[in-house]
């Protein structure tokens, strides 16, 4: 939906922009207005379905994939979630979709929709350990083939699990494992500011 009339305020044309989505995709789990972006919660399993309704519909028109995001809260049940960013240009609007899940669930792949996407995906496999099936990029992208682990969960130690150096005996580079004393830190969300 376009704001078609001058008169109509911002905030009326966001309700009844959610109103008309409400309508149109009863799967939306979620709505918010952030900075006049539209944020949405969706099932995991709705999310090709969703993006493909955004970007083929012709009131909508999401045509670009800007970026997908990957975020961890050890805290929750389902600890990662997945935003996906899109534009539309011919309406310069954006919407941001999101998606909760655990550490073992498979988010399916939306190269389907937006062929760019398997970097994104690669990104968030390679730092965070969430796997997309239909995916067959799905490989190490910004850590060396052999690493173990995946570097930006919040439980990943802060020195890794290899230490790296040159040997000046034997004149070469090795890698041995460290022995950490604690392998898993306690979170605590509380900050000093708080009273």
């Amino acid at each position: 939906m376009v704001l078609q009339n001058p008169n109509q305020s911002i905030k009326s044309y966001q309700i009844n922009f959610i109103k008309y989505l409400k309508d149109m995709l009863p799967l939306i789990l979620f709505f918010k207005y952030d900075n006049n972006t539209l944020n949405i919660s969706i099932n995991t399993k709705d999310i090709v379905f969703i993006l493909n309704f955004f970007k083929m519909h012709s009131i909508y028109q999401y045509k670009v994939l800007t970026f997908i995001a990957g975020i961890d809260y050890p805290d929750r049940l389902k600890r990662f979630e997945i935003l996906y960013d899109l534009l539309s240009i011919r309406y310069n609007s954006r919407i941001q979709i999101k998606i909760f899940i655990n550490e073992v669930t498979p988010v399916s792949s939306i190269i389907s929709v937006f062929s760019a996407s398997t970097w994104f995906e690669r990104e968030i496999w390679d730092l965070f350990g969430v796997f997309f099936y239909g995916n067959d990029e799905i490989k190490r992208l910004l850590t060396d083939y052999g690493f173990e682990g995946h570097p930006l969960r919040k439980d990943f130690p802060l020195s890794g699990y290899v230490e790296t150096r040159f040997d000046d005996k034997l004149k070469r580079i090795i890698s041995e494992p460290i022995e950490h004393a604690q392998y898993f830190r306690f979170f605590n969300f509380s900050s000093g500011w708080d009273r």
